[in-house]
């Protein structure tokens, strides 16, 4: 019986076979990096806001605590956003004219609340609890990046799962002592900036870590309930 098919055709199987491979390969890689960029995670993008609050000025030249405007951040699941009467204790008496903080007026005036566009926004099917994290010394600073000198505010994690989860899985890595939570400029302990926690220095965030999670008493919650119910 004579050959249907040319000798040549099992190579272009071949190579058609793995090129598909590659191509697949390719693809799936491509897509992976799209899913991961800033374009897509709108990480270091700046949101519009109706007033171009800065936190770099309020919270970093000025020093003033994150608990003052985000008041229920020990205590509910929510940091909250402060009202319109925290923002007018200070420009009720100066910064009065100027035409930036109009909205603040407006809204102080017309008892309304101000539309702030949300930075950091998880999907409704993930419960995340502010308190829980700070009481076991998750410094804010862990999750929306280095706030008190950002211009305007900036989403500074993916917020995907495999990011908490990084936390999750060890949180001795980033855990740091309580009265340091809401330290914009807390640094992690090095040979050059050692950190003291209960007459001890540590050095390193492995020591400091490994006594903190023991001291919370931290756990390593990685259950789909622990964030999905």
């Amino acid at each position: 019986m004579p050959q249907i098919f040319h000798r040549s055709t099992n190579l272009i199987s071949r190579v058609s076979i793995y090129g598909a491979i590659v191509i697949l390969g390719g693809l799936g890689y491509a897509l992976y990096a799209i899913a991961m960029s800033p374009w897509y995670t709108e990480q270091n993008a700046t949101r519009t806001q109706p007033v171009p609050f800065s936190h770099r000025h309020h919270a970093g030249e000025l020093g003033i605590d994150c608990r003052y405007c985000h008041t229920s951040v020990e205590k509910s699941s929510f940091a909250g956003v402060p009202p319109t009467q925290t923002c007018m204790t200070c420009h009720s008496q100066i910064w009065t004219n100027a035409s930036m903080l109009e909205p603040v007026r407006q809204s102080y005036r017309d008892d309304t609340s101000i539309a702030w566009t949300r930075v950091n926004a998880l999907p409704d099917f993930v419960y995340f609890d502010h308190s829980i994290h700070v009481a076991k010394g998750i410094g804010c600073t862990t999750c929306h990046g280095q706030v008190a000198q950002m211009p305007l505010t900036y989403r500074a994690g993916t917020l995907y799962m495999s990011w908490c989860l990084d936390c999750h899985r060890q949180p001795e890595n980033f855990v740091r002592p309580k009265e340091e939570v809401f330290n914009p400029y807390y640094e992690q302990p090095s040979s050059t900036h050692p950190v003291t926690v209960d007459g001890t220095r540590f050095m390193d965030q492995a020591s400091l870590g490994k006594y903190l999670r023991k001291e919370y008493n931290i756990q390593s919650y990685q259950h789909c309930s622990t964030c999905h119910r």
